[in-house]
This record gives C-alpha cells, sequence and structure tokens, in this order.
C-alpha cells in the first residue's frame, strides 16, 4: 500500500521541477515588436509618418526669412515643410530679420557720448541752455535761528549742561513726610521725565520743591536724567 502511495507523490515532484514555457506577452510579443519596427521605419502608421532624414530642406531662405516662393498646398515635401516653418517664424516675431529693433528710451544714457550727443544738439544750444539756468538760479538768504524757550518754559537742555551733579547726589534740603510715595503720586501726572523736569523748573526747583518731585534733592524730578545731553555735546 505504501508503495502505491509513493509512486504518485513521485510524478507530481517532478511536475512541479518542469517549467513549462510562457509564450511572449505583452511587449515581448513577436507581433509587437515587429509593429515596433515598422514604427521606427516610418511604415503602417494610421497618423503622419515619422519623416525620413531626406525630407530635411537645403534650400537656403530669403533675406526676410522666408523663402520667395509663396506658400503652396502641403503635399508633404521637403520644400514645403522648410517654407511654411519660416512663414510661422516670420509671423510669430511680428517683423523681419532686416528691420531694426524699435527704441523705446530704455537703456543706458548717452549723454557722456560727444559724437552721439553732437547729433542731436549744437554746443550753441548747450551755452543757450546755461545761461538760461544762470538766469533762473536764485540763491537764498540764511535767516536768523530762532531762540530757544520762547514759549516762556525753561530749557531743560540748557539746565543739564548748566548742572554737573550725576543723579541721585543731593544739593538741596527736602522737607516732610513720606516724600518718595508723595513724588511717586505726583509724577504718575506726567507723560514723561522732560515734562515733569519743566513743571519742577517752573514752580521754583531747583531750589524749592512745591510738587513733590524731587525727594532726594538732587535737582532732578521724577528720575529724569541730565546724561544724554551732556553726552550729546561731548561727543
Amino acid at each position: 500500500m505504501r508503495k502505491m502511495l509513493l509512486i504518485p507523490t513521485l510524478g507530481l515532484i517532478a511536475a512541479c521541477d518542469t517549467v513549462a514555457p510562457v509564450s511572449g506577452t505583452g511587449f515581448n510579443t513577436p507581433e509587437y515588436q515587429a509593429q515596433r519596427e515598422a514604427e521606427l521605419a516610418g511604415q503602417g502608421l494610421t497618423g503622419n509618418p515619422l519623416l525620413p532624414p531626406e525630407v530635411i530642406s537645403e534650400q537656403p531662405l530669403s533675406a526676410q526669412g522666408v523663402a520667395d516662393t509663396q506658400t503652396p498646398v502641403n503635399d508633404g515635401s521637403a520644400n514645403d515643410i522648410a517654407n511654411q516653418t519660416a512663414a510661422a517664424l516670420a509671423n510669430t516675431s511680428g517683423q523681419s530679420a532686416s528691420t531694426p529693433p524699435v527704441n523705446n528710451g530704455t537703456g543706458i544714457s548717452d549723454e557722456q557720448d560727444f559724437e552721439a550727443v553732437s547729433n542731436r544738439r549744437s554746443i550753441d544750444d548747450d551755452a543757450a541752455r546755461i545761461e538760461q539756468n544762470r538766469e533762473t538760479y536764485q540763491v537764498v538768504a540764511p535767516s536768523a535761528v530762532p531762540e530757544r524757550g520762547a514759549d516762556g518754559q525753561p530749557n531743560i537742555v540748557q539746565y543739564a549742561l548748566s548742572s554737573s551733579n550725576p543723579v541721585g547726589t543731593q544739593l538741596y534740603s527736602r522737607a516732610g513726610f513720606n516724600l518718595a510715595a508723595k513724588a511717586e503720586r505726583n509724577c504718575a501726572q506726567f507723560a514723561s521725565p522732560d515734562q515733569a523736569q519743566i513743571s519742577f523748573l517752573s514752580n521754583g526747583g531747583p531750589q524749592r520743591d512745591r510738587k513733590g518731585l524731587d525727594p532726594d534733592g538732587d535737582g532732578y524730578a521724577c528720575g529724569w536724567d541730565p546724561s544724554p545731553f551732556r553726552s550729546a555735546i561731548n561727543n
């Protein structure tokens, strides 16, 4: 019984080892290869066939870039193809090869080229232009610089340059309680330290501090610093 089962099994194994030949399919078929070779040779195409080398025209074009003869009906010859190609190029460019380009005024100026300028105007024209410029030339006399402090307010720049003590160095006596808190509250009413300094000087400062803007008595209200003005003069 075992021998009878072993013989069919060996037959199946032998059949699996044998590879059946596969006929050509797709791009590997002989039919497709023959059709492809025919197409490359310019034969058997349904549309326009590939152009053979002999259709390239050796006829020279005229100076206008097109053939002198009128364009005939395209019959597929080399001359017809060359003529139609030249006509298409001429229509695309919109002008013939001999037509000079139009100068639209752009480009590099030639005012430094004596020969080019002399063709447009003479020396007498330049002399007349210079004389006209002299007649229209006007000299503006300088006026006096307006004085500072014309509005009646103290000049903080002048004050900064006239003082020499750094910020925080006391020069003037201050009396009262909670001077720092009072100064912080009053300084909040000003948009900038410059405005606080102007108000401080307008109300008796730096000797007197009626609004409580200079609690440390250095002569500078609300943290105003004269150093930038002094540095500008020194530089």
